[in-house]
Formats: structure tokens, C-alpha cells, sequence
């Protein structure tokens, strides 16, 4: 039995829950996570072992009297702004149509804020990384800038190095991370308090 403290995701959406559940494992590597195509679902299956509940907007309105007792817990997946309606204004809501950068940035932020960079989580065993080597303070000044939105050009300004060199530094940070995308660059930079989750 994993002993990681466990999310449940409640979404009729399947893509969506693919989704989400790669970007929590990034972002939290530490909990499990289950995932229910409905309340009913995650009723029969003690939904009190849960430490978080992300819940799809009309599953938290149809089900309002469990949710309300369980707000603290409980994060809304809202389609739009506008479903951000009175009933749901004590909750955590988070837009899952923004671009994809943001919506990164709101889970970070959601993270960073409701577990203090992960203090607020039970603890546990540390999770082992696969990095063979630390990263270089130049490696880290090039991660930073990748995350915060520059381009090859500008960092390579920005650092008075040549173009080539960035080049080189970024495929050398990618292999060294064993990351293929700026999003898994973000999460790892923020995670580890290279960049405020406020400046990507």
C-alpha cells in the first residue's frame, strides 16, 4: 500500500484528468493520485483519505453539501471565470482554459502557497532525483532565464555569451534534468527556488 498522502480528481473528462494528473506529478511528486469520473465514484471509495479534492465545477454544485464541508480541501476546476459563481467564491477555483503557461503557473502558485514550498505536506521519505550531477551556477542562470520567457538570442545577450554557448548550456540542462519541454524546466526551477513562482 503506498503510504504518500493521496489527491482525488473528480472530472467526467478523461483528457482532462490525463492532463492534470502529469502536471500534479510535477508538481507534486510526493502524493498519489486517484482519479474518479464521478462523486459516486469517489464516494465508494473513502473520500475522507483524501488530502486534496480537484473537482470539476458542475460535480462541486451538484454535490455542494459535501464540498462546502470539505472547502479547505477542495479545488475547483472552473471551465471559465464565469463559473466562478456566488456559491463557489470560498473556494480555490483554477481556470483550465487559460494557455497552458498559466495554468502551470496557477497550480505552482496554488502549491507554493497552500503548502509552503511543501512544509505544509506530511512528511515523508526524500524522493530521489535522477540528476547525475548539480547544476552549475552558469547552468542555473540559464535555467532561470529559459523559465522566465527569454530566447536563445537574449539570454546569450544577457550573459555576454555567444549564441552556440546558450545552445549548448540548454541541451546540456535538458539532458542533465532528463526534461524535454520548458514546462518540466519550470516546474523543476520553481520546485527547487531557482525563480518565484511570480516572475514565470
Amino acid at each position: 500500500m503506498n503510504n504518500n498522502p493521496r489527491i482525488a480528481i473528480v472530472d467526467p473528462n478523461t483528457l482532462a484528468v490525463l492532463g492534470l494528473t502529469h502536471l500534479l506529478e510535477s508538481v507534486m511528486p510526493v502524493m498519489h493520485i486517484d482519479s474518479f469520473g464521478s462523486f459516486a465514484e469517489l464516494e465508494a471509495n473513502h473520500p475522507e483519505q483524501y488530502f486534496h479534492y480537484f473537482v470539476d465545477v458542475r460535480v462541486v454544485l451538484a454535490n455542494m453539501p459535501f464540498f462546502q464541508q470539505m472547502r479547505h480541501k477542495t479545488i475547483v476546476l472552473a471551465s471559465s471565470a464565469a463559473d466562478n459563481t456566488a456559491p463557489l467564491s470560498s473556494f480555490h477555483t483554477i481556470c483550465t482554459s487559460l494557455p497552458p503557461k498559466q495554468l502551470l503557473r496557477s497550480i505552482l502558485m496554488l502549491e507554493q502557497h497552500a503548502h509552503a514550498h511543501g512544509r505544509n505536506l506530511p512528511s515523508l521519505p526524500p524522493v530521489e532525483t535522477n540528476i547525475s550531477a548539480p547544476l552549475s551556477p552558469r547552468e542555473i542562470e540559464v535555467l532561470s532565464l529559459i523559465v522566465k520567457g527569454f530566447i536563445n538570442k537574449e539570454i546569450a545577450d544577457q550573459l555576454n555569451l555567444s549564441l552556440p554557448t546558450i545552445i549548448s548550456h540548454r541541451k546540456n540542462l535538458m539532458s542533465k534534468l532528463g526534461m524535454r519541454s520548458v514546462s518540466a524546466l519550470t516546474i523543476y526551477a520553481v520546485m527547487h527556488g531557482y525563480v518565484g513562482v511570480d516572475e514565470i
